[in-house]
C-alpha cells in the first residue's frame, strides 16, 4: 500500500472539506489514491446530506461580500444560506462558508440557484437554439440531440450556482453544490442556499 503522509491527509482534507480522521481513514480505505479517497467523502457525504435534504431549514445566516475599486465598493453581494438551528447557523465555519459563496456569486454572476428553477420556457429556448447551430455546422441531425445534451450542461454550469466549480480551490476543490452538501454533512443538518442578490454599479438591472 502507499505510504500516506501527512501532507496528503491536508490535501484531501483542503479539498473535500472534512476533519483529519476522515480524511486519513479515507486515504486508507483507498490505497492512498486521492481521486479514489475523495469519492468515498463525496459519496458519504452526498447520501447523509440526501436523507436531510426533506428537513425544514428554518434557520440561517446572511453572506455577505463587498469588491472594492479604487477605495470604494463597486459590487456587493448577499446570500441567504439556511440550516435547521441557531446553534449551526453562530457557528464561525457556516458563516465563512456563507461569505465564501457570496465572494464566488461575485465572480461568476450565476442567474439560479438550481437547475430546477430555470424556467422551462428558458429551457427550451436554449435547446432549440444549440439545435438550430448544430445544423448550421453541418452535423448529423443523429447527433444532434447529444451535441444538445453536452452543450446544455455548459449553460448549466454558467447560470446555475450549485453547478459551478467553486473560485478558491485552495479551499474546496469541486461544485458549490457539493460544498453545500460537504457542509451539511459536517454540521449533521440540512443546508441549503436559499437566496441570492448581486448588485453591481453600472449593471443593467436584470
Amino acid at each position: 500500500m502507499a505510504e500516506i503522509t501527512a501532507k496528503d491527509v491536508q490535501r484531501l482534507r483542503r479539498r473535500a472539506g472534512v476533519g483529519m480522521m476522515d480524511a486519513k481513514k479515507a486515504l486508507v480505505e483507498a490505497g492512498g489514491d486521492m481521486d479514489k479517497a475523495h469519492d468515498l467523502l463525496r459519496e458519504r457525504g452526498l447520501a447523509q446530506a440526501a436523507k436531510r435534504a426533506d428537513r425544514d431549514a428554518n434557520e440561517g445566516t446572511v453572506g455577505s461580500y463587498l469588491h472594492h475599486q479604487s477605495g470604494h465598493p463597486v459590487m456587493g453581494v448577499l446570500i441567504e444560506l439556511a440550516c435547521e438551528t441557531d446553534f449551526v447557523a453562530k457557528s464561525p465555519e457556516f458563516n465563512e462558508v456563507a461569505n465564501d459563496i457570496a465572494m464566488h456569486v461575485s465572480w461568476s454572476a450565476p442567474r439560479w440557484i438550481e437547475r430546477d428553477e430555470v424556467p422551462e420556457d428558458v429551457l427550451s429556448h436554449e435547446r432549440d437554439l444549440i439545435a438550430r447551430s448544430a445544423r448550421t455546422e453541418g452535423k448529423p441531425d443523429a447527433i444532434i440531440p447529444r451535441i444538445v445534451d453536452g452543450r446544455m450542461e455548459k449553460f448549466f454550469v454558467e447560470n446555475v450556482l450549485n453547478d459551478q466549480e467553486f473560485v478558491n480551490t485552495q479551499k474546496y476543490e469541486g461544485k458549490v453544490g457539493d460544498m453545500v452538501k460537504t457542509l451539511a454533512a459536517r454540521v449533521g443538518e440540512n443546508v441549503k442556499i436559499r437566496r441570492v442578490a448581486r448588485l453591481a454599479v453600472g449593471e443593467p438591472e436584470s
